[in-house]
């Protein structure tokens, strides 16, 4: 019914789907943290670990905060799909 040529094709593209599937679910940018959300994701992280480290080293790239590195050797980064939209902004109305 098929020949050697139709089936290869039909592996090549179904090669090449599954690869860009798999390529654009985890393909990942970094994303900008300001300086008070980096502080506060490292008291969390003490305090859930119960770690007794007293500094952390801010991780930068492109002259922005990324993420940060614990003494303790733990290392946060901010990170989003490239696929992912922009997150949604919650907007809270007030009726008195």
């Amino acid at each position: 019914m098929f020949g050697t040529i139709e089936i290869l094709a039909i592996t090549v593209w179904t090669g090449f789907v599954a690869y860009a599937t798999w390529y654009v679910t985890s393909a990942k940018y970094s994303v900008p943290l300001s300086v008070d959300e980096a502080r506060i994701l490292w008291k969390i992280h003490k305090k859930n670990i119960d770690c007794g480290a007293t500094r952390r080293r801010e991780v930068r790239q492109h002259s922005k905060t990324v993420g940060f590195e614990c003494e303790c050797g733990f290392k946060h980064l901010q990170r989003r799909n490239v696929v992912a939209g922009s997150p949604a902004v919650a907007l809270s109305t007030r009726s008195t």
